[in-house]
């Protein structure tokens, strides 16, 4: 099978919108089509309204504790503490802790951030991908999207500094990013390639890496909290883009994985268009790749296997879901592939 076209793609995502979504999305300032959306998730104009509402609340920043320079964090919260911050305990997450209230300085501004001894989330839905994957310090594991290097950093720390983690970016300005926290966090078994990681099989060969962390590009519909622009800058066409250029790089993840090895498909997108959509479409187009159950590290949501016209492999129930309404954190979808 061959992904449709950005055009297909358009035709398939678009919806008729009613009245009511006309106006829950001037009432909140969103596009309409996107309110539709909504209803045809929840089916609750109820619940769409919550979640329009919880676009609003902001999110608690998360800091978490670098335990590759920091070994005790309780000393890390210590510190942050004298400085005026108030900070709370994630309950599955024992070295990240929400930041209640700000301190003297911004927290980029520390003496203790300059040495390495914190990374700063925007929120807690980014430390799960890294979490679920679970790197041993005998993995290769590839970061196929790594951006500035919240995942990577984490992935490495999780790894205990062992191993290797290549991450793969193709934008320079991200990779300057990247490299600098590499360096301000003390990590050592991180190489940095910029490139377009559609080539990554090319370049390293088909099943090098045990482990695949792709947390892909998207339209970034579960972070509104974070940039309020995204209730209005998205269209149907932008979907459409995303969610092709989302199953190129989820096809050469599973490329890129060994036979065993495990895939981590993830956005911070709340779209089924972005999200299952795109795993339905490489199960289809791919043999010997399975969803597999993911840990109840807390109370997620599961995949949704319909979607206005579209239907989805009940497998997909294997996937979660958060949503701000609910978890009080980003939208975030993740899903676990392993390759047979």
């Amino acid at each position: 099978m061959t992904f449709p076209k950005v055009d297909e793609l358009v035709r398939l995502f678009s919806v008729s919108v009613s009245e009511r979504a006309r106006a829950l999305a001037s009432r909140y300032g969103f596009r309409d089509y996107m309110v539709e959306r909504y209803y045809m998730m929840f089916g609750d104009w109820g619940v769409v309204e919550e979640l329009l509402r919880s676009f609003d609340r902001g999110l608690n920043k998360v800091v978490r504790c670098n335990t590759l320079r920091v070994p005790d964090c309780s000393y890390l919260v210590s510190r942050l503490g004298r400085l005026g911050f108030t900070l709370r305990g994630v309950s599955w997450c024992g070295y990240a802790f929400e930041v209640l209230s700000e301190g003297f300085v911004s927290l980029g501004a520390t003496h203790e951030f300059l040495a390495g001894m914190y990374y700063v989330h925007r929120g807690l839905a980014t430390l799960l991908p890294p979490i679920i994957l679970s790197p041993k310090p005998s993995d290769r594991v590839l970061d196929l999207a790594a951006g500035v290097g919240g995942k990577t950093t984490h992935l490495s720390q999780i790894m205990g500094g062992s191993g290797v983690v290549v991450a793969v970016d193709i934008d320079r300005f991200k990779v300057r990013a990247l490299r600098s926290n590499l360096e301000r966090l003390g990590v050592c078994n991180v190489v940095v390639v910029r490139m377009d990681g559609r080539l990554v099989p090319e370049v390293f060969g088909e099943g090098f890496f045990s482990k695949v962390l792709l947390d892909a590009p998207c339209t970034g519909e579960g972070i509104i909290q974070v940039d309020r622009s995204r209730r209005f800058k998205t269209d149907v066409v932008d979907l459409a883009r995303a969610s092709q250029l989302q199953y190129e790089l989820l096809l050469t993840a599973l490329r890129s994985v060994c036979s065993g090895g495990y895939v981590l498909y993830s956005t911070c997108s709340i779209a089924p268009e972005e999200d299952e959509f795109v795993v339905d479409s490489v199960l289809n187009d791919l043999d010997g790749v399975e969803v597999v159950d993911i840990p109840k590290i807390i109370d997620f949501h599961p995949g949704i296997t319909e979607f206005g016209r579209l239907r989805f492999s009940d497998e997909l129930r294997r996937c979660v879901r958060t949503y701000p309404h609910v978890h009080g954190m980003e939208g975030f979808f993740i899903c676990l592939l392993r390759k047979l």
